[in-house]
């Protein structure tokens, strides 16, 4: 019995020998070219936080970006963040979102944690 490969199935997502593959081209991510792996922003870089309220119906949300951290770091660090807030928030296409204007604490927060703000 076969069964229907999904169309979606982009192949092999990690292997034992090679590690976590690309699901671009297939080749392990260390051998990757590819635009598909994850551009961190080196450590040098400015971190810029402000304020948006466009499509939240009024509601303002500070919104942090251009951390030089990986994906599965940002979750820990808005964790953090939303606490010292007080605040719910989330993690959206490598920017972090807190709720309500909290910039000048963020700020304050951020430099303690040594980001160039």
């Amino acid at each position: 019995m076969t069964m229907a490969r999904n169309k979606n199935d982009k192949g092999t997502v990690y292997s034992t020998d090679q590690g976590t593959m690309c699901p671009d081209c297939g080749m392990p991510v260390s051998e990757c070219n590819c635009s598909s792996i994850e551009d961190i922003p080196d450590k040098n870089s400015k971190v810029k936080i402000t304020r948006e309220t466009k499509g939240r119906k009024g509601k303002g949300v500070t919104v942090i970006t251009g951390l030089p951290l990986a994906t599965s770091d940002l979750k820990p660090l808005a964790k953090k963040l939303k606490q010292k807030c007080g605040t719910g928030g989330a993690v959206k296409n490598r920017t972090i979102e807190i709720q309500g204007d909290h910039r000048g604490s963020l700020v304050a927060e951020l430099k303690k944690l040594g980001f160039n703000v």
